[in-house]
């Protein structure tokens, strides 16, 4: 009795079928993305011996947010997150040079010459810059969400405050200054020497 030759199967097109099926999951995963914060972290410091820092409370402005996501500012609980970047500029900037906002300090910096007919010829800025320093703390328990709201809005009120100044010297908004343009570079660089992002974020605790 002659055998059956069992037929081939075809798998040409099997390398086709699995590509298109590639294709088809890359696009119709979702993929989360994580939100985070771009920070640059301190260099470290050439003198390895510890050194403690004198800081005026004064020039200290602590925002704790606690295991229920409440804030505290200036030491009282109530303040809303909307509120905190009127609270961050008027403490950067205090414009009644209050005694219990932060100090100020007599600065110069220097921007390219004729770049702003508000500057000298020399294009050289002397004006006051705060010694300010806000303080973000968190409590173990409080829920990302809120940290990040807390945290957009201090960041917020010094980026509001650096496009406040570019369009007043420079009639340009901060954001559309081009990095790969050495002018726009050094005028960017003189607007974040003058308003610095001071935002120091303490090791998460348990606050009541």
């Amino acid at each position: 009795m002659a055998k059956r030759e069992l037929q081939e199967i075809n798998a040409g097109s099997v390398a086709d079928i699995a590509f298109l099926l590639l294709i088809f999951f890359l696009v119709a995963t979702t993929m989360d993305i994580d939100t985070g914060i771009t920070r640059l972290l301190p260099p470290i410091p050439e003198d390895k011996q510890d050194t403690e820092v004198q800081v005026n409370k004064r020039n200290v402005l602590v925002v704790l947010i606690n295991r229920t996501d409440q804030l505290m500012v200036r030491g009282e609980f109530g303040t809303r997150v909307d509120e905190l970047k009127g609270i961050t500029m008027e403490f950067f900037t205090n414009p009644a040079r209050s005694t219990e906002l932060p100090e100020m300090e007599i600065k110069e910096v220097n921007f390219p010459p004729g770049s702003s007919p508000l500057l000298p010829v020399d294009g050289i800025w002397r004006g006051n810059v705060s010694k300010g320093v806000i303080s973000l703390q968190n409590d173990r328990s409080t829920t990302y969400g809120k940290y990040l709201a807390v945290q957009n809005e201090l960041v917020a009120a010094v980026n509001t405050l650096r496009n406040d100044f570019c369009k007043l010297y420079f009639d340009k908004e901060f954001d559309d200054l081009n990095d790969n343009n050495p002018i726009d570079k050094e005028i960017k660089d003189g607007i974040r020497s003058i308003y610095k992002m001071n935002i120091s974020e303490a090791e998460p605790k348990n606050i009541n």
